[in-house]
């Protein structure tokens, strides 16, 4: 099976349609698939449900694909600073389901080991609860989830082997390692891709058998979502 493709539209090819729905890894503007999210832009695929932390900021990250109206709804649990994603929810054009963010990641995992539900304390007697069956456990009640499962992953990753082996970095691993299991098919972009053996066992976060499209997407431009700065000091 082929697993490189040369760039992220070839190796979308034949995945998009619309109404679908993909899990799309990533925090802020923290290890999202941005090469693939271009793509996606570029195709006009439309009416998507998504689910991903958040939808970045205005015009970065998912927050092209809300400036673009491709988006019908957002499964989420932050709209942050995207000011286009808040206007189109309060004016009613973007459908927002809004669940707490360690339930979205269980979802997602859940999703991925074939567990279609789950019970958590997570939002009991809050709006999160609306619509839900409650259960008891041992005194104590709790709310049952649906795990979440995608047409289509997109992850961003570090380095990658030829076979598909995936390393994340640091707080770029976030959202992307529940949400590759996620889906029927996993597309990843990485910094990097070396030969086979080069990457440590021990250190691979995702196998190979999750991924089954890779592009090395570099070079890549760190965007900074907040950048906080203080004078330096001097000595006295």
């Amino acid at each position: 099976m082929k697993k490189i493709y040369s760039d992220a539209a070839t190796a979308l090819d034949g995945l998009l349609f619309d109404g679908m729905h993909l899990c799309v890894g990533g925090f802020g503007l923290c290890g999202i698939p941005e090469r693939l999210i271009d793509a996606i832009q570029a195709d006009g695929v439309k009416d998507l449900t998504i689910a991903s932390n958040n939808a970045g900021i205005d015009n970065e990250g998912l927050g092209k694909l809300l400036r673009s109206k491709q988006v019908k709804k957002m499964i989420s649990s932050y709209v942050g600073e995207n000011k286009e994603f808040e206007r189109q929810y309060l004016s009613g054009e973007l459908e927002v389901e809004f669940c707490p963010q360690g339930t979205l990641a269980e979802r997602c995992r859940a999703g991925g080991a074939g567990i279609p539900g789950f019970y958590t304390k997570t939002g009991v007697g809050t709006q999160v609860a609306d619509g839900k069956e409650v259960k008891s456990f041992d005194g104590e009640d709790y709310i049952l989830e649906r795990g979440i499962f995608a047409d289509l992953c997109l992850i961003k990753g570090w380095k990658a082997d030829k076979a598909g082996n995936l390393i994340f970095r640091k707080t770029a691993r976030n959202f992307n390692a529940p949400m590759a299991t996620a889906g029927k098919i996993c597309v990843a972009e990485v910094e990097e891709i070396v030969e086979v053996g080069e990457l440590d066992p021990d250190a691979i976060h995702l196998p190979s058998i999750y991924v089954k499209r890779l592009i090395d997407g570099s070079p890549y431009d760190k965007k900074i979502e907040f950048r906080m700065t203080r004078e330096r000091e001097t000595a006295s």
